[in-house]
This record gives C-alpha cells, sequence and structure tokens, in this order.
C-alpha cells in the first residue's frame, strides 16, 4: 500500500535529480591534473556551497524526530559535509588559486536552484512521520549524488596530486552515504 502512493512522489524526485544533475550524457573526463582552473574553481565553488548548506542538515532532527537510524545517517552525513566544506576551506587559505566564490551559473540555473530549494523545504517542513523521512532521504540522495560527483570532477581537474587524492577520498566518502542513503530509502518502501 504505501509503495503504491510512493511511487508517483519517487517519480518526481527522480525527475527533480535530473534537473539537478542535468540529464546530460557522460563526456570522456580530462585526464588527473589536465583540466583547467577555471573548471576546477568552479567545481570547488560549487562543492563547498553544497557542503556548507549540507553540514546544517542535522539540524532538522530539532525540529522533526526521525528513526535513530534515519538521524545517525543524517548525523554522518552532516559531519562529513561539514569535515569536506573545512578540507576546501583550507585548500583555498593555503592556495590564493582557489576561488570559492566562483559558481558560474546561468540565471536559469539559478532559478531553479532556488525554485528546488524552496520545494524542498516545503516537502521536509511540510510532512511528519514516514513521509517526512523519505523526503529528507529523497534530498539527501541527490545531495550526495552531486556532491560525489562534484568531487570527482573537481579531482581531475586538480593539478596538485595531495588535495587531488583528498578530493577522491571526499568524492567516495559522499557515494558511500549515498549508497546507504539509498538502500535506507528502498528500505523504508517496501
Amino acid at each position: 500500500m504505501i509503495a503504491r502512493t510512493l511511487l508517483p512522489l519517487l517519480a518526481g524526485w527522480l525527475a527533480v535529480a535530473c534537473v539537478l544533475t542535468g540529464c546530460q550524457a557522460p563526456r570522456a573526463a580530462p585526464r588527473q591534473g589536465m583540466g583547467t582552473p577555471s573548471t576546477r574553481n568552479n567545481c570547488y565553488s560549487l562543492l563547498h556551497q553544497l557542503l556548507d548548506q549540507q553540514k546544517d542538515v542535522s539540524i532538522l532532527r530539532f525540529i522533526k524526530p526521525e528513526q535513530s537510524n534515519l538521524k545517525n545517517l543524517v548525523n554522518r552525513i552532516a559531519a562529513n559535509s561539514a569535515t569536506g566544506a573545512k578540507l576546501l576551506e583550507d585548500f583555498a587559505r593555503r592556495d590564493p588559486s582557489i576561488n570559492l566564490e566562483d559558481y558560474r551559473l546561468p540565471p536559469g540555473e539559478e532559478r531553479t536552484r532556488a525554485a528546488i530549494a524552496a520545494t524542498d523545504e516545503k516537502e521536509l517542513l511540510g510532512h511528519t512521520g514516514k513521509e517526512f523521512e523519505l523526503a529528507l532521504l529523497l534530498t539527501q540522495t541527490q545531495a550526495l549524488t552531486y556532491g560525489w560527483h562534484l568531487a570527482k570532477v573537481a579531482a581531475e581537474n586538480e593539478p596538485d596530486h595531495d588535495r587531488a587524492r583528498a578530493l577522491r577520498g571526499l568524492s567516495e566518502d559522499m557515494q558511500n552515504l549515498y549508497h546507504e542513503t539509498f538502500a535506507l530509502l528502498l528500505s523504508e518502501t517496501k
């Protein structure tokens, strides 16, 4: 019964995820360290913005109660995001060529992201119980997917091997959290 009612919601959120990721066919990735500083800075900026927002996701537990397994996962996502944001800030502090304010999004993308954020906020604050938990899991799968790939592309465009390795680690951490979040989402829809 719950799965039948959640399928339209899941389909809607997958459509939103499609919008967030651009639904573009994958392109050949540049070789490690062979990307441009412009691409690197843009990825750093978008990733930092995402991590800075995600580090506060655990605050929702004060507004809406959730199951302990979800609360633990959300706390880990928040902690990982805070660590990642600090890592990028440290990179920028040590290397003045790194600009964490280089978003370069077209106006349509900026407005679409603002609309999605407003919808997500409404979905999260407008629901309780299982519906809230599912909405939270869906927003987290979207954010983690986006972050995992931003960190990967930033690593591919980072000429400094130590920073590239740290970015690959951050990407892997976000990928692992995505898989945990997705598994929990699946278990909640059964």
